[in-house]
This record gives structure tokens, C-alpha cells and sequence, in this order.
């Protein structure tokens, strides 16, 4: 049987036609302002869930590249701090070997002792090193001063040759399950509290080559300058784990940087809009807007008066 078609027919299929096609325009030009294929879940539901994904890793990702810059900065500036302590020790030794010679009068060793004594603070100098308000050598306690400020001869206890540094290790998430310290432990550098004269603590060494010059005893201070070099062993020794850390941090931000471009560029197949595509079919999407303003305007202009004539 024949349907009747109305003109009241003709003008609402007209309608839902011109809404269809403004529909098609505001979401491709909603894809051409914003760059993006997916503005909404339900522009396509499966590629949302994947482009979450990629964004949730590429924060974890960025998280770590965080990391490795902190760990990078904390080890950086240890290494400066122990190259300062180093220099000290270099010129202790060559003050040793100095008061190690019998043929000074007192006056020059105490001449020399008063450098020894600007040395000790200067170390204790050093082993309160912070950075970004942090102390570096005293292991997780880091909001306090590892070693106490008072020199040489002056009053206080205990003093930084009787103290032993906290053992905790900061470390830094480097990628899922894979940690890295980024701290050195004081103990490990200026050597731990005391225990007897045979110790190489450096603030103890100190103290000692400063009371044989008070004394005026050239053979102990000789016998001191191998203490002062197993400390400069030692602390070329930690330089050196600081520079092993530091490279593999370096072969771990390069990893990231890739894997950080790699799901940037996989996010990016995902969620954005092929902006020659978008603007091919919304100039096609105009054309067929306009065509059908201009047929409607036709189908819609006979009134009743057209029928009478």
C-alpha cells in the first residue's frame, strides 16, 4: 500500500536531516579546535580505555625522570662535598709531613697546629654539608646536623670524632621494583665514632696530629700520615661508587627519555585527529549543509496561496 506523504513529513525529515549534519560539523570541529580524535568517552570507548593507559604510564614514566634528576643532584653534590673533604685531607698530610721533621722549634709547630685546628673545622664544615636544606651525610636523619660544631680544644660534648652517623639509606624509585640510594653515609667518609687510637676517623686524626705539634712530637706526627692516608684512600674509594652510581643513573634517564617518547608517540596514534582528514570532511560536511539548505529552501517555499493559483 502507498504511504502518504505529507509536507508536515518532508519538513520534519528535513529537519533531522540539517540537525544530523550540524551534529557532523560540531564534532569535527570540535576535533579540529581541541586536536583530538577522542573528546569523549563515547567518540570511542575503546580508544578512551587504551588513552588512559598510555597517560597513566607516561605519569609513572615522568615520575621517574623526577627521580633520577633528584638522585643526579643529591650524588653531584656528595661528590663536590667529598672532593672538598679530600683537598682538606691533601693539605693535613702536607702539614704532617711538615711537623714530622725534628728539626723545628716549638714556634713552628704551633705555627702549623693553629692550620691543623682551622682544618678540623673545616671538615666538621663539610660533613654538616646540606642540600635543599637537607643534611647529606647523616642518612635518613636529615633535618639533623650529623656532627657537632665545636674545634679543637674548645668545650663540648661529644665531639665529632665520638658520634656515629645514622645508617639509613635514601633511595629513589627508578622504575617498578627498581630502587637506587642516592646518599652516602658519613661513617662511610669521615670514618665512625672511635673506639681506640688505632681508628682512622678523620676528626680523631685530626685531633691527633694537633695534640703531637702541641707536644712537639715529630715521630708521632710521621706515624699519623699513614692514618691520613688510608682516609684519602677511602674517600677516593666512595668518589668512586658516587661516579658508578652516577653513570648508571645516566643509562637510566636515557631509557626513560625513549620510553617517555615512545608512549607520547603511541598516546598521540590514539587520541589525536588527523588533522587533514578532519578538515576534508568538515569542508565536505559544509558543502552537504549547504545543499541541503538550499533544497529545503524549496521543498518548503510552496504555501497555500501557490495551490490556488
Amino acid at each position: 500500500m502507498a504511504i502518504r506523504v505529507t509536507q508536515t513529513m518532508m519538513n520534519t525529515q528535513l529537519l533531522r536531516n540539517i540537525s544530523g549534519n550540524l551534529g557532523r560539523m560540531n564534532t569535527l570541529q570540535n576535533q579540529l579546535a581541541t586536536g583530538r580524535r577522542i573528546n569523549a568517552p563515547s567518540d570511542d570507548p575503546v580508544g578512551l580505555t587504551f588513552a588512559m593507559r598510555y597517560r597513566s604510564e607516561i605519569s609513572a614514566n615522568d615520575q621517574y625522570i623526577k627521580n633520577v634528576d633528584s638522585a643526579s643532584s643529591m650524588l653531584d653534590y656528595s661528590d663536590m662535598a667529598m672532593g672538598q673533604a679530600g683537598d682538606v685531607l691533601q693539605r693535613l698530610r702536607e702539614l704532617a709531613v711538615q711537623g714530622g721533621s725534628s728539626s723545628l722549634p716549638q714556634e713552628a709547630y704551633d705555627s702549623i697546629n693553629l692550620e691543623v685546628k682551622e682544618l678540623y673545622k673545616q671538615m666538621v664544615e663539610i660533613g654538616n654539608s646540606k642540600f635543599n636544606g637537607k643534611y647529606v651525610f647523616n642518612g635518613e636523619l636529615t633535618e639533623t646536623p650529623p656532627y657537632p660544631k665545636q674545634g679543637l680544644g674548645e668545650p663540648g660534648s661529644p665531639t665529632a670524632y665520638e658520634v656515629s652517623t645514622d645508617t639509613g639509606q635514601i633511595k629513589y624509585e627508578l622504575a617498578p621494583g627498581v630502587t637506587l640510594a642516592a646518599n652516602i653515609i658519613g661513617n662511610d667518609v669521615f670514618g665512625g665514632a672511635i673506639g681506640d687510637d688505632s681508628s682512622d676517623n678523620v676528626f680523631h686524626v685530626i685531633r691527633r696530629i694537633s695534640e703531637a705539634l702541641a707536644a712537639g712530637n715529630s715521630n708521632k706526627v710521621s706515624d699519623l700520615i699513614g692514618k691520613v692516608d688510608t682516609r684519602l684512600n677511602t674517600l677516593l674509594e666512595k668518589r668512586a661508587e658516587v661516579g658508578a652510581r652516577t653513570n648508571r643513573l645516566s643509562l637510566v634517564q636515557d631509557r626513560l627519555s625513549s620510553i617517555s617518547v615512545n608512549l607520547t608517540s603511541i598516546q598521540s596514534k590514539t587520541e589525536d585527529a588527523d588533522m587533514s582528514e578532519v578538515i576534508t570532511n568538515l569542508k565536505m560536511d559544509e558543502n552537504v549543509y549547504q545543499a541541503s539548505l538550499s533544497a529545503g529552501a524549496k521543498l518548503i517555499s510552496p504555501s497555500l496561496v501557490d495551490f490556488l493559483r
